[in-house]
């Protein structure tokens, strides 16, 4: 049988945790994707968001923004379903930004079932849009994940 494949889409200040809910996937036999940037954090120990982001500090570093981008939606597209970590940022609960908007708009498109970890509020400026897709909340029980 055909291991569940679960992409782990974050913000990139959610990468450490990232890393150890792919690990916990695992161990419940699925098969469990991060983005790129947080297998590189991993390596180097390195998790300061900003070492990474270089193209706000270098204009023409945009480019590997849109290849990280469209390396994580191939996963998304590949994947049987996405898992949205969104924990607590910019004192906001159960933040979700833009990159992570599109790649769960990207999954909805697909009709790929679309998991959140924990509950979001009318306070999440994308509120609507998140709730548009339809997602199916976690509410900060990984052994819900189906």
């Amino acid at each position: 049988m055909k291991k569940k494949t679960i992409i782990i889409c974050s913000s990139a200040s959610f990468y450490r945790q990232a890393l150890e809910v792919e690990k916990l996937l695992r161990k419940r036999g699925f098969r469990a994707l991060v983005p790129f940037i947080a297998k590189r954090m991993k390596r180097s120990g390195n998790f300061e968001v900003s070492t990474y982001k270089t193209w706000y500090a270098n204009s023409n570093d945009w480019n590997k923004k849109t290849a990280l981008m469209k390396r994580h939606f191939k996963k998304v597209l590949e994947g049987d379903a996405v898992l949205v970590l969104n924990y607590r940022k910019n004192k906001t609960d159960g933040y979700i930004g833009g990159n992570v908007l599109m790649e769960m708009a990207l999954a909805f498109h697909y009709k790929k079932p679309i998991f959140i970890l924990h509950p979001v509020t009318a306070a999440l400026p994308l509120y609507e849009e998140v709730m548009g897709v339809q997602p199916i909340f976690l509410n900060g029980d990984l052994r819900h994940l189906s």
